[in-house]
């Protein structure tokens, strides 16, 4: 069959179940055949093999069935990187985008940092401000070892050697002499009753990684009360949170004797990132 026939195909099928049917029928054929999706603009009459074909309506139907595609492809683009994905974690977003640019504005005027990610999962935001502060040295710590085996791969297959990441129930692992400028963290947020935990790519990522009790707010209050005692002085404590968490954050960071508290809208024009200086 020629491309363009089996792209508009697969379209077709995917689109009840994805807003973008197209981009992902592109991505999971250009996986199958190995090559870049501006292939199919250059040659949208070249046949495929049955066999190929074979593999791609296999990945089709784990995609009708609402499995994300980076868990599909494996993979998934993050700022400058390329990240390997499992499902022991979230796939990287590019609403998590936002809490990097936000890092960067604060410490742009700064050579070096210490910079700690709580929960860092596929190490995304420890390895993106690695690779745009090679002078820093960045810790990630995430609860779920396989996660951790995950990030440290994510360093290798993007040649990041100025992180490093280790197990831990947030600073559970950590010395309280060990003093970082800023602490950066996407902790689970997600309200328990939340209906959209039924809905989407969301189904089949970690529960564990998105719920929190207390309105989603139970882990932010627990790093914004311990954050304190891992924070030089003047250094920043920086949330990436739900779209109605700003206030809340911001009335926490506060009441821990924060200043300069702060909230960042992401891409849709959410409160997406609440940022506050510890004095």
């Amino acid at each position: 069959m020629r491309i363009d026939e089996l792209l508009k195909g697969a379209t077709k099928r995917l689109i009840s179940v994805s807003e973008t049917a197209q981009l992902d029928a592109q991505l999971l054929l250009a996986h199958v055949l190995e090559v870049s999706t501006a292939y199919f603009y250059t040659w949208p009459d070249k046949m495929v093999e049955s066999a190929e074909i074979g593999g791609f309506d296999g990945l089709l139907e784990r995609r009708e069935q609402g499995e994300p595609v980076a868990y599909l492809l494996g993979h998934q683009a993050f700022w400058s990187l390329d990240l390997e994905v499992s499902p022991c974690t979230l796939i990287p977003r590019a609403d998590t985008e936002r809490l990097v640019e936000v890092a960067l504005s604060v410490f742009e005027a700064k050579k070096a940092h210490r910079v700690l990610d709580l929960g860092t999962g596929t190490g995304a935001i420890a390895l993106a401000l690695a690779a745009e502060w090679p002078n820093s040295r960045l810790v990630g710590v995430d609860l779920i070892d396989d996660a951790v085996a995950l990030a440290q791969r994510n360093a290798s297959r993007n040649q990041l050697n100025n992180a490093m990441f280790v197990q831990s129930r947030w600073f559970d692992a950590l010395n309280t002499n060990q003093l970082f400028d800023l602490i950066v963290s996407n902790p689970p947020y997600i309200d328990p009753c939340d209906e959209h935990l039924s809905q989407g790519d969301v189904r089949f990522e970690p529960k564990t990684a998105l719920v929190a009790d207390n309105h989603g707010m139970a882990d932010i209050e627990h790093i914004i009360q311990q954050a304190p005692k891992y924070m030089m002085p003047n250094a920043y404590l920086m949330f990436e949170h739900g779209y109605d968490q700003a206030l809340p954050v911001q009335q926490r960071l506060r009441q821990a004797g924060f200043v300069s508290v702060e909230s960042f809208q992401d891409l849709g024009g959410n409160d997406r990132v609440t940022i506050g200086q510890y004095k």
